[in-house]
C-alpha cells in the first residue's frame, strides 16, 4: 500500500487534542486511531505492537539475521491534530496533475494560492491532497504514521537488512504533551528520528527554546464618574505591558533563527485582565533576556501602580534539541547520505517551534525531525503530494540502509 493510500483512511479518524481537558491523553478520540495503528502494526508483522493507558503506541520489529547487536533505531509520529478548524470530520480531496495555480478547496470559499504559498509552483504536475477547505488536512502528523507503516511494509518485502527497530506513536503533540508519558525504556532505542516535518528532505536538530508566559492583572474598579486618581483599569495597564515589549519581535515580523514573544490570547475587563504569551528563541541567551524583558516589565508597572498589579508566571516548555544532537551528529551526516541518494536536496533548518523529539532527546532518546511532504500545517490551506509522501518514505528506507550498512 502506498503511503498516501493510507494517510486517506487516517485522516477520516477524528483526533484533535485539547488542551482544556487536563487528561492524558486529552481526548478519547485519539484511541480510535491508536487501536486502528496496533491493528496494522500486528498485520505488518509488529507482533508486540499494544497501546498503553496513555495512549501511547509502541512496536518493536526483530533485527535480520546478523545484526542482532547492532545499535538501536526508532521512529514516532503523532495522532492528534490540532484542534482549530477541526470541528467535524475532514473530507479529503485529491487533485490529479495539480496545475501549481490557484486551487478552490471545495465550497468553503476558500483558494489554495501561490500569492499566499509561492512554492506551490513548485508542485505542479504532482498530485495534491487538501481538505475541503472547511477542516484541516491532518497531514500533521498523519502523514508522519503513513510513511513509517509504508516504511516497514517495504523493509518486509524488500527483505531490506536492518539493526533492531523501534516504532512510537503518540498522542497529545500538538498541546505540547506528546512526550509527557513517553516510555523511553520501553521504547527501547539508541537513537530516534521523528517524522514531524514538512517539505521532503528536511532535517531538523535545532528548535525554539520555549516557555509560556501568563501576565494576570487587578485593578481597582470604581464609579468612572468619581474615579479620579482611585481607578486602575486592569484592561488598560494590560494594553501598557504589552505596548512596553519590542513591537518587531513578533510571528509575523521574524524569521529563520530570530525568536519573539507571541501573544496568544487576551480577555479582561476593569476589574481584572489576562495576556497569554508564548515566548521563543533558538539562543538560549537570548531566551533568558526576553524572560527577564518581561519580568522587568512586571516589576517596572508594578511600581507604578502598586504592588500585586502585575503578576507574571512564566512556565518553561521545551529546549532547543541541539545541545543534545551535537552530541551525536552521525545522526544527521546519515539524513543527510540519505537524501542526496535519494536525489533529494537535503534542506538542514530551525524549527520555528518544537516536536516530541525535543524533549524527548533531553529523556535520553536523541531525536533529530525529518520532513514528510506536507505544507501549511494548522489551518485549512494545508496541503500534501503523493509524490512528497513517496519520497519522505525512500529517505527513511535509505536512513535504516546507511544506519546499519
Amino acid at each position: 500500500m502506498k503511503a498516501y493510500e493510507r494517510l486517506l483512511s487516517y485522516v477520516k479518524v477524528f483526533t484533535p487534542s485539547s488542551e482544556e481537558t487536563n487528561t492524558s491523553p486529552s481526548t478519547q478520540y485519539q484511541f480510535d486511531l491508536a487501536r486502528q495503528l496496533v491493528q496494522e502494526l500486528k498485520e505488518l508483522g509488529v507482533d508486540d505492537a499494544s497501546v498503553d493507558e496513555h495512549c501511547y503506541v509502541y512496536g518493536h520489529i526483530p533485527a535480520t539475521n546478523g545484526y542482532e547487536s547492532r545499535k538501536k533505531l526508532g521512529f514516532i509520529a503523532h495522532m492528534d491534530t490540532v484542534s482549530d478548524f477541526c470541528d467535524h470530520p475532514v473530507t479529503p480531496v485529491v487533485t490529479p496533475d495539480y496545475d501549481g495555480k490557484e486551487l478552490t478547496l471545495g465550497t468553503s470559499g476558500r483558494v489554495l494560492s501561490p500569492k499566499m504559498f509561492p512554492h506551490l509552483s513548485t508542485l505542479k504536475g504532482r498530485t495534491l491532497i487538501t481538505s475541503d477547505g472547511t477542516t484541516i488536512l491532518g497531514a500533521d502528523d498523519k502523514a508522519g504514521i503513513a510513511e513509517i507503516m509504508t516504511m516497514i511494509e517495504r523493509l518486509n518485502s524488500e527483505n531490506i537488512p536492518h539493526g533492531p527497530l523501534s516504532i512510537a506513536f503518540t498522542p497529545d503533540e500538538e498541546i505540547g504533551m506528546g512526550p509527557a508519558h513517553f516510555d523511553v525504556k520501553k521504547f527501547d532505542a539508541d537513537y530516534a528520528y521523528t517524522l514531524d516535518g514538512d517539505t521532503e528532505g528536511e532535517i531538523q536538530y535545532e528548535n525554539f527554546n520555549a516557555a509560556r508566559a501568563v501576565v494576570e492583572f487587578t485593578g481597582v474598579n470604581v464609579h468612572p464618574g468619581s474615579s479620579k486618581n482611585t481607578m486602575i483599569n486592569a484592561a488598560l495597564v494590560a494594553m501598557e505591558f504589552n505596548s512596553m515589549l519590542p513591537s518587531a519581535d513578533t510571528p509575523r515580523d521574524t524569521e529563520d533563527y530570530e525568536g519573539f514573544f507571541h501573544l496568544c490570547s487576551m480577555n479582561g475587563d476593569v476589574s481584572n485582565a489576562t495576556l497569554d504569551y508564548i515566548i521563543r528563541d533558538h539562543d538560549i541567551s537570548s531566551f533568558e533576556a526576553r524572560k527577564k524583558t518581561m519580568q522587568h516589565i512586571t516589576k517596572i508597572l508594578n511600581e507604578k501602580w502598586g504592588t500585586g498589579t502585575v503578576n507574571l508566571t512564566i512556565t518553561e516548555q521545551y529546549r532547543n534539541m541541539k545541545e543534545i544532537i551535537d552530541t551525536c551528529m552521525e545522526l544527521i551526516d546519515c539524513a543527510v547520505s540519505a537524501c542526496k541518494e535519494c536525489n533529494t536536496p537535503p534542506l538542514i533548518t530551525p524549527i520555528r517551534g518544537g516536536t516530541d523529539g525535543a524533549r524527548l532527546s533531553f529523556m535520553g532518546l536523541p531525536c533529530p525531525n525529518l520532513g514528510t511532504g506536507g505544507h501549511a500545517y494548522h489551518g485549512p490551506y494545508e496541503h500534501i503530494t503523493i509524490e512528497g509522501m513517496d519520497i519522505a518514505v525512500e529517505v527513511v528506507l535509505k536512513i535504516v540502509e546507511l544506519f546499519y550498512k
